[in-house]
């Protein structure tokens, strides 16, 4: 018996062992060279490596039954229509090439090992993407807030890797930290250590950073940072003396004591194909909430 799939726009480009993996199963790279070589998988009938790059109007046949079987054991996550539906009220920005989304806290871009609801998921149930399938371009942490692109197309999803890799698209966020500093404006340019297994990794990081309000106990902070380095805000303002409140990975509060991260992504702008753009989020109601209470401000960032 065989199995014949007729590939998207969006896989134009992509390796069969790659497209294997996104769009059947996540097997063994050997596996898969082990049934290529074996003509079990086979592009337009002929047989091919695993380097090659799908074409338009490739199709894949499936000759064996084994590895069909195991298909049958992936089980997808069909996220709820309400979770769809809410999602997509975030969305902000919706065009032939990207979607920009205002992601809630909480909410994984992808899934993992112990995450079943994510962005990705949801956003591949969406009409929005009916005709096509979410890119990643870039992530932010599950527990932060904020303004994030989806690319709709490979071609778009390329672009705006290369942009983010060139540091050409430039965020703003938003931090409401506990303390306070003494400089109004400056940049922290230092190291971060982090750590590939047993490996230590030593990385450049530059964050400016602006106190737009402040109390006795809380220091709201603008940053913009020109690096992109794991937990970089929170491991600078860790630094400055100001941790994020609700940043528990970092700084430990009272037992009994639980509040959502204070930290959001507020603002992205980039210039794509000689066009620019700038998108802004909302803060969460949480957030401004927070904010309401403790008497600072909530707008005109």
């Amino acid at each position: 018996m065989v199995e014949v799939i007729k590939i998207d726009n969006s896989s134009i480009g992509l390796r069969i062992d790659k497209w294997i993996k996104t769009n059947l199963i996540k097997i063994p790279q050997s596996l898969i060279e082990k049934d290529l070589r074996n003509g079990k998988i086979k592009v337009n009938k002929k047989k091919i490596k695993s380097s090659y790059k799908l074409k338009k109007l490739d199709q894949i046949y499936l000759y064996n039954i084994s590895y069909k079987s195991l298909l049958k054991q992936k089980k997808k996550f069909i996220p709820k229509n309400t979770i769809i539906k809410e999602t997509e009220k975030e969305i902000i920005e919706d065009n032939a090439d990207f979607i920009v989304i205002n992601k809630k806290s909480g909410l994984a871009v992808q899934g993992g090992t112990k995450v079943k609801e994510n962005l990705i998921n949801i956003l591949s149930n969406s009409n929005f993407f009916k005709e096509t399938q979410p890119f990643i371009v870039h992530r932010i942490d599950k527990d932060t807030s904020g303004v994030m692109i989806i690319a709709k197309n490979r071609a778009t999803a390329q672009q705006l890797t290369s942009l983010f890799r060139l540091r050409k698209i430039h965020k703003v966020y938003l931090a409401l930290s506990f303390g306070s500093v003494d400089k109004k404006k400056d940049t922290i340019d230092n190291n971060l250590i982090r750590f590939d297994g047993k490996k230590k990794i030593s990385e450049r990081a530059i964050t400016s950073y602006q106190n737009i309000d402040s109390n006795k106990n809380y220091t709201l902070f603008k940053l913009k940072p020109t690096t992109g380095r794991k937990h970089q805000i929170r491991k600078h303002l860790i630094d400055l003396g100001c941790p994020i409140v609700g940043d528990t990975k970092y700084f430990i509060l009272k037992p009994g004591r639980k509040i959502q991260l204070m930290l959001h992504a507020y603002e992205i702008k980039f210039i794509l194909n000689n066009k620019k753009y700038t998108f802004k989020a909302n803060i969460p109601d949480y957030f401004r909430n927070f904010l309401i209470k403790n008497n600072l401000k909530q707008k005109d960032f």
